[in-house]
């Protein structure tokens, strides 16, 4: 399957932001994608003071009746309002093939800013599939906390997608650890005025970068195929992945643990 990891520039304008995604999945489209993942705040902006929910919902809906016509899934960041005047939460819309909004993910860790001013956190992990491909969501920093890449891997994804408003460069080196501890594709979508810190891209499940995009601050788009079967990925994907489910669920130790006065001496050569 190929899919395409956006690097769009985020602003507070809805209208303008609707228009550059549309942009990005036709491009996505004409270059054969089943999938495009955006940033953080990609559609509503990020942390706006004051949403525009009547922009917003109009070219969300622009955007899934594209999606529909281009048979492409689109994972889109943006603002989910709630029930005034509860705050809104930090969201990541997964619009189906058919135009439909079949998951959300709703920012689970946010930051001591985000919680304290803008955003009501979520509660669950979301995973989808596509093609007999599963995915899960993740949004920014929550790229600190490896519990929550750990309980993906255990949910089966194969492939993780990172939105994130960020242009901190250490993300990506944090994205390359998290893919290769735990064998799965990991694609990480930045606003293009980020680029220079950190380009967007896509990583293999061996923790190699397999493409990325532009370092100029530019609009772009860069392409990985999710692949089980490629000879790149077969020891992440055959071996290293399989052993260590089993070495986490820990049988294999216990059945070999032994009682031996050296071994419980700690304290001499």
């Amino acid at each position: 399957m190929l899919m395409a990891t956006a690097q769009s520039l985020v602003t507070q304008d809805p209208h303008q932001n609707g228009q550059e995604i549309r942009a990005l999945m036709q491009q996505a489209h004409d270059a054969g994608a089943r999938l495009i993942h955006f940033p953080e705040g990609a559609m509503s902006g990020y942390q706006v003071s004051n949403p525009q929910w009547e922009a917003l919902h109009e070219e969300l809906e622009l955007t899934a009746t594209l999606a529909k016509n281009l048979n492409l899934w689109t994972i889109l960041g943006s603002e989910h309002r709630l029930t005034p005047p509860n705050r809104p939460h930090n969201s990541l819309y997964v619009i189906s093939d058919s135009g439909d909004v079949v998951a959300r993910y709703d920012k689970r860790l946010c930051s001591h800013n985000e919680i304290n001013h803008h955003y009501t956190p979520g509660n669950t992990p979301i995973v989808f599939s596509i093609d007999g491909f599963t995915f899960g969501c993740a949004l920014c920093i929550e790229i600190n906390f490896p519990e929550l890449f750990l309980e993906y891997e255990n949910l089966g994804v194969d492939c993780l997608l990172l939105s994130s408003y960020s242009q901190n460069p250490i993300f990506g080196i944090m994205a390359q650890g998290h893919a290769a501890a735990n064998n799965y594709w990991f694609s990480i979508s930045v606003p293009a005025q980020f680029a220079s810190a950190l380009p967007a891209g896509l990583i293999g499940p061996d923790g190699y970068w397999i493409s990325q995009c532009r370092t100029d601050a530019a609009t772009d788009l860069c392409f990985a195929h999710l692949d089980r079967m490629s000879p790149a990925f077969d020891i992440a994907l055959n071996k290293a992945r399989p052993w260590r489910k089993t070495a986490r669920e820990g049988s294999i130790y216990r059945d070999n643990l032994i009682c031996d006065p050296r071994s419980e001496n700690k304290a001499s050569f």
